[in-house]
């Protein structure tokens, strides 16, 4: 027969040896999952973040790259781990709140596998056309598509965050646009640049360099504000599209049922960072507005992001093969 005392004796000392555990984390390396290959932006920004991590926490934060399937093996990976602490994920807009959406049988619930850690930045898109497109505003190409209609074509990466804007965009619009689908962003920006395609929405990061050139004519920006490097173009909301998407962001969870207090040491030693100039100013030059979020405001975010984006992909039909 089983001892009522053991058992409580067992619990409460459970109960005593998490808040000791978490104490004493981390005592050993930290694995940073990134779902994207090496050299983009997003895993730059893990990079300097698990940089700050390292230096602060006293330990090695180690970042893997686990690109593949729109961001949902490495998602899979985290959200499989033991919920210590030691395996976190540098997680986008795309792949935790998009991916789930466009893609089947991804073998985790991307709401309930992961426990929020801490918002990092947000990545705002400008909307832009070719110099052949003769719209200067939002206004001005949404008459031109509706008396044009199939004419223009969009490029954007499949199964992206500039992909469902575009989509988002048509709808909202009442516009009948074409989307060409790309492999990367870059390949995307070549084949308008060159004219082949009409128009994209991409991040600020890769698109202003052209658009400063003149090479490319800026109408919007998704972001909160005017964005610093294009003060002249106003933002959607401003194109008459508020509670049009702010971006894409990025973001660390860690695995569901991750201590609270390992969580809240997370998000403490990250959110300094990002109002240290050393995270600031890289993140600046990455064309990433730093957002500072606590676990609560962040999983509600999620949720929310899931929700949309999910209502975006049924509506839209998109699939992913």
């Amino acid at each position: 027969m089983i001892d009522r005392r053991q058992v409580l004796g067992a619990a409460l000392a459970g109960v005593v040896a998490g808040p000791a555990w978490a104490a004493t984390y981390p005592d050993r390396l930290i694995k940073l999952i990134v779902p994207f290959t090496p050299g983009g932006p997003v895993d730059v920004m893990a990079r300097l973040v698990g940089q700050y991590l390292s230096a602060k926490l006293g330990q090695p934060v180690v970042v893997e790259n686990r690109p593949g399937v729109g961001g949902t093996l490495a998602s899979k990976l985290v959200a499989t781990a033991d919920p210590d602490g030691y395996t976190l994920l540098f997680a986008s807009a795309g792949s935790l709140a998009i991916s789930p959406s466009l893609y089947k049988n991804i073998g985790y619930d991307p709401i309930g596998a992961f426990a929020p850690v801490a918002m990092v930045a947000n990545h705002p898109l400008a909307m832009v056309v070719h110099p052949g497109v003769p719209a200067r505003s939002v206004k001005e190409l949404i008459a031109y598509a509706k008396a044009n209609p199939g004419k223009l074509n969009y490029a954007a990466p499949i199964g992206t965050p500039p992909q469902l804007m575009g989509e988002l965009f048509r709808t909202l619009a009442g516009i009948d646009i074409v989307f060409v689908p790309y492999k990367g962003a870059a390949p995307a920006l070549t084949d308008l640049l060159a004219g082949r395609t009409q128009m994209t929405i991409l991040s600020t990061a890769i698109i202003v360099p052209p658009i400063l050139a003149g090479k490319l004519r800026a109408l919007a920006v998704t972001s909160t504000t005017r964005w610093h490097e294009l003060p002249g173009v106003p933002t959607m909301t401003e194109a008459g599209f508020a509670g049009f998407p702010q971006g894409s962001w990025t973001a660390v969870v860690a695995p569901a049922a991750t201590p609270p207090a390992v969580i809240a040491k997370l998000n403490g030693t990250i959110n300094e960072g990002l109002r240290s100039s050393e995270l600031h100013d890289g993140f600046v030059k990455l064309g990433a507005e730093i957002k500072i979020d606590t676990p609560q405001q962040l999983g509600a975010l999620l949720v929310e992001e899931t929700r949309k984006w999910a209502e975006v992909v049924k509506s839209s039909g998109i699939t992913v093969n």
